[in-house]
């Protein structure tokens, strides 16, 4: 049975009941040459633990897009990066679905078995996958949307092209029913802008007379929090239509809900109340515990002693029994604290956040590097400096081509950080998707044009709540303690929620303990000027857009205190420019390439192996890019190239001007400190040429003229520094 339904900007069709029909639901989803397949399936026996089993697969088929899969094995293996955040962008949005105590093994898997270039496949995946789940028997009754929300040309766009979604300044990705929101994550995408610029403004020494120029400049595209709940509550209208559009579609076709057991919220009542009367006082010394290990360690104790009280024992209560009314008790108490008294466990207020210290370059042999810690969340963020060699590749089902990543994020989190003895592994999906945040925050601050790659690793060293955001704001400070000259700095903070009744309460820099028992999970990073990246997940219903506002402001408080603090750690740090790698890059004539070459790659080889760089070229621009370890050999290297390419029958930077006969002068020897009346050459981007007695010309250095200078005029130089053939030169006094 088929169904087509154009909604927000595309056209859906659903084949029910063609395929996998011996999963619980199963849906054939295409738009335009995109073809999906989800499918539901679970178990029919519980698990004995407190949560909920869902676990979610996304897959991409390389044959998808006509193309075979590279590596040894030609064949799917691990999921990539892409899958994985795709993977979590469904779970996180279908399993507030679930109705509580549902502890069946539930498995959602969506497989991409045709990509068209320019269809988003994460939000055809996302409503794939909600289709399959409302069908199925598990009693989940109201579907889900996701769009995708763009701002192109002051405008807000609903599902933007692959292609029209690089013309953005955002990239908000929104699922929710028809009257709740779910789930957000969002992303300012930073432009280049042409501006008129005058040249003297650029480089003050230049000649006024030279006409100005095109400067390229970078926006970063942030998103003020008025603008952001516009953009949220245009995702919801989209949203409304397209969940109301499936119900009425489907709900014919759903499946009656299957006969399952619910676990209680609470497994025995009894222990409740004899917890609440007898070991209140207990359980909120415990709440107070700042970290999980130590709250954990007073649980269990508490949890002990009252097994081995006399009503216990007569009554018969287990101690496992004991521990899981404890834990929701706990939540019970620590809700009600801040509801009632808007007083949190550790005692601050609802919009206080705990104390931070910043330490900079703490790692002498690191590039850059920042301790920061904000109460008992510590991350060690560290940012490496390499050259495009060290660009990470990656492929896209939707891109012919591999793309080029210049900019990484890893962020890591070992067991240690919490009290725990876990093994050290590969990184998970909570890792990925925490350092994704982290990437997206940052990643418009730095430039476009860096001729950087850069790699920042933030290794959480102790946590307790918004560790990723303390890597946002770490990450942000080893950039600069990198020599990267970012735009602006960016902080992070996280925000909880509580529902109870008609109250809530909006909660600044949540730690682990108002994480796991709020309603909400809600991280805002960004600078001075607005929002750069947004994730927000809610556990157990929707949430409004007053409330949303409410918090996306109370966060803006927070931001700007935490940017303060950073703004006077930027002032004091010291770069280690002994360790920092030196990166020159320059144009020469594109036609001079050849020379810089050499016959067969002999003249680049014997400029890479006698100075120690690697050298990048852009035969097209003209584009010359030395690296290297040392600032010295750097600029060693840039000189002799520069004094290549200077070369203009037989004329050159140090070069011999020939005689009347065509053939070169021997180069004469100057002595150090020689001085000469000469004729400027000619004016170039890093100095001038200087003509000297021997028929030779010297370097100038842009750094040491004092006065804008032309070709003709006479200028009194000494002689600084003599190699050969290349002769730099001084103003004499």
């Amino acid at each position: 049975m088929q169904y087509s339904i154009e909604v927000n900007n595309q056209v859906e069709i659903f084949d029910l009941n063609k395929v996998a029909k011996q999963a619980s639901g199963a849906v054939l989803l295409r738009v335009k040459n995109t073809v999906v397949l989800a499918t539901v399936a679970r178990e029919d026996v519980q698990v004995e633990e407190d949560f909920l089993p869902l676990t979610v697969q996304y897959i991409e088929k390389a044959y998808a897009a006509g193309k075979i899969p590279g590596g040894y094995v030609k064949r799917e293996t691990k999921p990539g990066d892409f899958e994985t955040l795709t993977a979590r962008i469904i779970d996180r949005s279908l399993r507030p679905l679930f109705p509580k105590g549902y502890a069946y093994p539930t498995q959602i898997v969506v497989m991409v078995l045709s990509a068209d270039p320019e269809v988003d496949l994460q939000v055809v995946s996302l409503n794939a996958a909600s289709v399959a789940l409302y069908l199925s028997d598990i009693p989940v009754n109201r579907p889900v949307c996701g769009v995708r929300v763009g701002y192109i040309d002051d405008k807000f766009v609903i599902n933007p092209s692959n292609s029209e979604l690089k013309q953005s300044a955002i990239d908000l990705y929104v699922a929710g029913t028809k009257d709740e929101l779910l789930m957000i994550e969002m992303r300012s995408l930073p432009q280049q802008t042409t501006q008129l610029i005058p040249m003297v403004a650029i480089e003050p020494m230049i000649d006024p007379s030279l006409s100005d120029s095109m400067a390229q400049k970078q926006v970063m595209n942030e998103f003020s929090e008025d603008k952001m709940v516009e953009a949220i509550d245009f995702a919801g209208k989209a949203i409304l239509r397209a969940s109301s559009a499936y119900e009425e579609a489907f709900k014919e076709h759903k499946k009656e809900d299957a006969v399952l057991e619910l676990k209680p919220e609470i497994e025995n009542e009894n222990v409740a109340i004899y917890i609440d009367k007898f070991y209140k006082a207990e359980v909120k010394n415990a709440i107070n515990q700042m970290a999980k290990s130590e709250r954990a360690s007073e649980l269990g104790k508490i949890a002990k002693q009252i097994s081995s009280d006399e009503v216990a024992q007569k009554e018969g209560w287990d101690e496992a029994v004991i521990s899981n009314v404890l834990g929701k008790y706990k939540k019970k108490i620590v809700r009600e604290q801040i509801i009632n008294e808007g007083v949190r466990a550790d005692g601050r207020g609802l919009e206080e956040v705990r104390p931070i210290s910043i330490e900079t370059n703490v790692l002498p042999n690191a590039h850059g590097s920042c301790l920061f810690t904000r109460g008992q969340t510590q991350a060690l963020v560290v940012a490496t400096l390499g050259t495009d060699n060290d660009a990470q590749m990656y492929d896209i089902l939707t891109e012919k081509a591999p793309l080029v990543e210049k900019f990484m994020f890893n962020y890591n989190f070992p067991g240690f950080s919490v009290g725990e003895a876990s093994p050290l592994k590969a990184p998970g999906r909570r890792e990925l998707g925490h350092g994704n945040l982290a990437k997206r925050a940052l990643a418009p601050s730095i430039d476009l044009a860096s001729p950087y790659t850069i790699r920042v690793v933030s290794e959480i060293l102790e946590s307790n709540g918004s560790s990723s955001m303390a890597s946002v704001c770490g990450g942000s400070l080893a950039l600069r303690a990198a020599g990267v000259n970012t735009q602006k700095l960016v902080a992070g903070v996280a925000m909880g929620l509580i529902f109870e009744g008609d109250k809530h309460a909006v909660l600044t820099d949540i730690m682990g303990l108002e994480d796991h028992d709020g309603d909400m999970d809600f991280k805002v990073a960004g600078t001075s000027d607005g929002i750069t990246a947004l994730q927000m997940d809610i556990k157990l219903g929707g949430i409004s857009l007053e409330v949303l506002k409410e918090a996306l402001y109370q966060a803006k408080r927070g931001r700007e205190h935490i940017l303060a603090l950073m703004t006077q750690a930027d002032k004091n740090i010291e770069i280690n420019e002994d360790v920092l790698p030196k990166l020159e890059l320059f144009s020469v004539d594109p036609s001079k390439i050849v020379d810089i070459i050499g016959q067969a790659g002999k003249t680049i080889k014997e400029i890479i192996e006698k100075f120690d760089v690697a050298i990048d070229l852009d035969r097209e621009k003209g584009e010359v890019k030395i690296a290297g370890a040392q600032k010295s050999s750097v600029d060693a290297a840039k000189d002799y190239i520069i004094q290549i390419v200077s070369k203009d029958n037989g004329k050159g930077f140090g070069g011999r001007r020939g005689g009347k006969d065509g053939k070169p002068h021997k180069t004469p020897e100057f002595n150090i400190g020689d001085e000469f009346e000469g004729e400027v050459k000619s004016v170039v981007e890093f100095g001038a040429f200087i003509g000297l007695p021997g028929g030779v010309d010297g370097l100038l250095h842009i750094s040491k003229i004092k006065m804008p200078l032309k070709a003709g005029d006479k200028v009194k130089v000494k002689i600084s520094e003599q190699k050969g053939h290349k002769i730099s030169l001084s103003l004499a006094q």
